[in-house]
C-alpha cells in the first residue's frame, strides 16, 4: 500500500473510533510500520480535524523523520512492539469503555468465552500499572503481550496488535465486544471458565480457520 493509501486509512479507521464508541474526543493512537519507520497520529489534534500529511515518521527509538506535529504521547510502546514484535505491522491503542473499565479494577479477561483464544491465549492479561507516556508503559504493556495479539493497560486502556491496520483494528473491537460481555456475566454470576485443554483445542482451531 502506498504512503498516501496508509495515511488515509489511519484517519479514516481513528474517526471510526468516536462512531462506534471506541473512544471519545482524541483519545486513542493508531500507528502503521512502514519499512524502518512508522506512521503514527499526531498528539492532541481531533480526529475529524486531521489530515493525512499531520501523521508524523518515527524512526524505531522515537525520533521524528518527518512531520510538523508531535507524535502521540504513546509513542514509546508503539515502537517498542515494533522493536519486539515481528508479526506486528499495525497498532490500535482505544480507550474502550468496557476494556477500559476491567483496566481499572486491573483484571485480565479470563477464557470465559472462546473468542478470547482469538487473542492468543487463554486470557486477555492487563498489564502492570505505569505513567501514561513513559517508557515504563511501554515495557508492561510488551510483557503483557507476550504471545498475545492484545492486552488491557491498567487504569488506561487496551492495545491491540495485526500485521496489518484492519488485522489490528478488528481485534480491538474484538476485545472490547468481549470485555462488554464478561463485564454482563459477571452481574450475573461468576462465569464459568474454558478450561486449558479446551483453549488447546481452540487456538489449533484458529490456526486452520481462515485456511
Amino acid at each position: 500500500m502506498k504512503d498516501e493509501s496508509i495515511r488515509s486509512e489511519i484517519i479514516r479507521i481513528a474517526r471510526e473510533f468516536n462512531t462506534t464508541g471506541l473512544s471519545a474526543g482524541s483519545s486513542g493512537n493508531i500507528s502503521v510500520l512502514t519499512g524502518a519507520t512508522l506512521l503514527i497520529t499526531p498528539t492532541r489534534i481531533p480526529y475529524y480535524h486531521m489530515a493525512p500529511a499531520d501523521l508524523v515518521v518515527l524512526d524505531m527509538e522515537g525520533a521524528v523523520v518527518s512531520g510538523d506535529n508531535r507524535p502521540s504521547t504513546e509513542w514509546h510502546f508503539h515502537c517498542g512492539i515494533y522493536r519486539q514484535r515481528t508479526d506486528a505491522g499495525a497498532v490500535v491503542h482505544v480507550h474502550s469503555p468496557y476494556a477500559t473499565a476491567v483496566s481499572c479494577v486491573r483484571q485480565d479477561i479470563p477464557a470465559f468465552h472462546y473468542l478470547v483464544a482469538g487473542a492468543g491465549g487463554d486470557s486477555i492479561r492487563c498489564s502492570e500499572y505505569a505513567t501514561f507516556g513513559t517508557e515504563a508503559l511501554s515495557r508492561n504493556a510488551i510483557i503483557a503481550l507476550k504471545d498475545r495479539k492484545a492486552c488491557l493497560l491498567a487504569n488506561h486502556g487496551m492495545i491491540a496488535i495485526g500485521p496489518d491496520l484492519q488485522s489490528a483494528y478488528r481485534m480491538a473491537q474484538a476485545v472490547e465486544e468481549l470485555a462488554k460481555h464478561y463485564c454482563l456475566s459477571r452481574q450475573i454470576g461468576e462465569p464459568v471458565l474454558l478450561d486449558r485443554e479446551e483453549i488447546k483445542r481452540i487456538l489449533e482451531k484458529f490456526r486452520t480457520y481462515n485456511a
